[in-house]
C-alpha cells in the first residue's frame, strides 16, 4: 500500500491556515519573524565557533613559533661552522 503525494499534501495546512490558528499575540511575532529562542541560539553557536577559530588559530601559531625556533637553533649553527671554518690556520714559515 503506497501513499500518493496528494494524500500527503492534503494533510498539511498551509501557513497561513497556521497562523489563523495562532493566537493574535503570536500571530503578530511570526508577522515580524521574531524567534528569540533561534536568535540565542545562534548567538552561541556563533561565539563557540569564534572561539574554535582562535583556539585553531592559537594552536597555527603556537606550532609555527616551534618550527621557527627549530630553523633558528640550526642557522646558528650553521653560522656557527662556519665561523669556524672561515678562519684561516695559522701559516707556518717552513724555512
Amino acid at each position: 500500500m503506497s501513499i500518493s503525494s496528494e494524500s500527503s499534501a492534503s494533510r498539511l495546512i498551509s501557513k497561513s491556515e497556521f497562523l489563523s490558528s495562532l493566537p493574535p499575540w503570536r500571530r503578530f511575532l511570526a508577522k515580524l519573524n521574531w524567534h528569540p529562542i533561534i536568535d540565542a541560539q545562534i548567538r552561541v553557536l556563533e561565539s563557540e565557533r569564534r572561539m574554535r577559530l582562535i583556539e585553531s588559530d592559537i594552536e597555527r601559531l603556537q606550532n609555527e613559533n616551534k618550527r621557527l625556533a627549530e630553523l633558528e637553533s640550526k642557522l646558528d649553527s650553521l653560522l656557527l661552522n662556519a665561523d669556524s671554518c672561515s678562519q684561516a690556520p695559522p701559516e707556518t714559515d717552513c724555512n
